[in-house]
């Protein structure tokens, strides 16, 4: 059964140096508030997977905890670039970023199979593109039972999955719905799992069609973060912030821009932030 903690000691327990870390969530959900508490603690040398790393790999990344980024795409979405990330991978700043590109397909079934505890992935894509020339780890296998020739990845299976979600019930059970991208399978794919929510619920009461519940005894640890997916949104608690996304270009900008605004907005604060983004953003909907 997953054990309910607080969100300094869910990252304490659950994420060490050097380890493999996917936070995934997609446009919706993404757990912001623990890439920060990740940044607090001053994780280091950390292998940031993604499939679409936006502004909280930025920020982690511009703080020094990564050595590595696995993606199948990344930028600051529907606005440009991601500054501190392309300083690592050009500049070396603030610490050299080692990249591995794949595509939206390869990250999926790669997830897949680490969920499923195989090897790789086995996949019909990459046919006449190149990031296979850029990337080791994607290859070809011959099916041996027509004969075709079909890409393969190696499975990702994360040291720490960390994703957000809308509900946990007292059991520890676990309730995401609206857009659902791969959490599911990067929680059963990991050797550990951290999944904050917006709130812990007797009962989840009346769901949508495509809620996806995760049983207590697939998630390590749940934390009660209200608001921590922001600026992203939680569908049914709170709207995208999408002025923010625009903001945080000019912010990531300059470096010692981005080191004033992390100081006085992360370092400086801790998860009771996000309690009150989330009361702004339902009080604006009302």
């Amino acid at each position: 059964m997953s054990r309910v903690l607080s969100l300094a000691e869910a990252v304490e327990q659950h994420v060490r140096d050097g380890d493999t870390v996917a936070m995934e969530g997609f446009t919706h959900l993404i757990p912001h508030a623990a890439a920060h508490e990740v940044i607090r603690q001053g994780r280091k040398r950390l292998t940031l997977v993604r499939m679409t790393p936006d502004l909280i790999y930025d920020q982690m990344i511009g703080m020094g905890c990564a050595e590595k980024a696995v993606f199948s795409w990344g930028g600051n979405p529907g606005v440009g670039s991601l500054h501190r990330f392309r300083d690592a991978v050009e500049n070396g700043w603030p610490h050299p970023l080692a990249i591995e590109e794949h595509s939206h397909a390869a990250m999926a079934n790669a997830y897949d199979a680490g969920a499923a505890g195989l090897p790789c992935a086995v996949l019909r894509g990459y046919v006449g593109a190149d990031l296979p020339k850029v990337n080791s780890n994607i290859r070809s296998i011959v099916c041996p039972f027509t004969g075709e020739k079909l890409a393969a990845v190696p499975a990702i299976r994360p040291d720490v999955g960390i994703v957000h979600a809308q509900k946990a019930d007292r059991a520890g059970n676990v309730m995401l719905e609206g857009i659902v991208g791969v959490q599911k399978e990067v929680v059963l794919a990991s050797k550990r799992s951290i999944v904050t929510v917006e709130e812990i619920v007797d009962e989840f009461g009346q769901r949508s069609p495509n809620a996806v519940i995760l049983p207590a005894w697939t998630i390590g640890c749940v934390v009660k973060v209200p608001g921590g997916a922001y600026p992203s949104y939680a569908f049914g608690y709170y709207k995208r912030d999408n002025a923010f996304y625009k903001a945080w270009d000019a912010i990531a900008k300059d470096r010692d821009g981005f080191r004033a605004w992390m100081k006085a907005n992360v370092l400086d604060q801790g998860p009771e932030v996000f309690a009150a983004h989330a009361r702004k953003m339902l009080q604006a909907a009302e």
